[in-house]
């Protein structure tokens, strides 16, 4: 595979295809809004520089990422010659069946199809398609080009010839990738989002506040951000369709999203992304300034 195609602009979107520009692909980078690629391609040039400035690379990656990158505003423009298409738009099931319908009618018969979702079925979108068997899930971490790790989630009907290349091509852009089959939230989300979810419920009944609870998991558990933190990172709206989409998949209470979470997001606290949520940031920053008061 030499042409990658990702669609989505935004955090993950630009991430993927940095990385994948960086080892030699030629990658094509979609979105329908034009100020959001520019901003993608001003994004992954600032991580280049930082980058650069550590001495991780030399002046001429940096000009060869870039130069590997083109943008795009439609899908027709874009995927026309995708060996791989990496779906990386919002985590909104209705959007990405949208997209994954479109692609099985714009891409080229060999293209592989993939979804960078965090929960949702790879199975489900697969279903809308006509290659079922050439669907799958690429779920990288973020931010992209630091983790190592790519969870590869195979459909029901994926075949292993296209898990096999998934698998191998994770490994050329030196992840470590992880294979793992089609449940609710696959591994990550399934381990991760309960324990978020129950950290927020330790600070809604009053156990703890923000800071002492991520201070325990820091300190006591050897992780290097505490749950709280790690919520607003990831964007409490995000957190919430994960759980959502648990609470659905297998009708368990436990996976319902606390209720302090829910309003939060209903007020518009999101995380570092509209600059308050269970902590407070700077603007244009991801620095964390002050713990929020608790209310209940």
């Amino acid at each position: 595979m030499k042409n990658i195609s990702v669609i989505g602009a935004g955090t993950m979107g630009n991430g993927i295809a940095h990385v994948f520009a960086q080892n030699g692909f030629e990658v094509h980078l979609i979105d329908v809004s034009q100020a959001a690629l520019d901003k993608a391609i001003s994004t992954i040039e600032k991580n280049l520089d930082r980058m650069l400035g550590k001495g991780a690379i030399d002046e001429a990656t940096k000009k060869s990422t870039l130069e590997n990158i083109l943008t795009f505003t439609t899908l027709e423009m874009g995927c026309t010659k995708a060996d791989l298409i990496i779906e990386a738009a919002s985590e909104r099931l209705e959007i990405k069946l949208s997209i994954f319908r479109d692609l099985d009618q714009i891409a080229p018969e060999h293209s592989i199809l993939a979804t960078n979702t965090s929960s949702i079925s790879i199975t489900q979108l697969a279903a809308v398609t006509r290659r079922p068997d050439k669907v799958i899930g690429m779920h990288f971490m973020n931010p992209v080009p630091v983790m190592k790790l790519i969870e590869v989630i195979r459909g029901y009907l994926t075949s292993d010839e296209v898990t096999d290349k998934i698998l191998n091509l994770s490994r050329q852009i030196s992840k470590i990738p992880v294979e793992v089959n089609d449940y609710p939230g696959f591994v990550a989300n399934r381990i991760l989002m309960p324990m978020i979810n129950e950290a927020i419920y330790t600070l809604y009944e009053g156990v703890a506040g923000v800071e002492e609870i991520d201070t325990v998991m820091k300190l006591g558990m050897a992780h290097p951000m505490g749950p709280l933190q790690l919520a607003d990172f990831i964007g409490l709206d995000v957190c919430i369709s994960i759980l959502n989409v648990l609470y659905d998949g297998f009708g368990n209470p436990k996976y319902a999203p606390c209720p302090l979470l829910v309003n939060m997001v209903n007020a518009g606290r999101l995380g570092i992304k509209s600059g308050e949520g269970f902590y407070k940031y700077m603007q244009g920053t991801k620095e964390l300034m002050v713990a929020t008061r608790f209310l209940n």
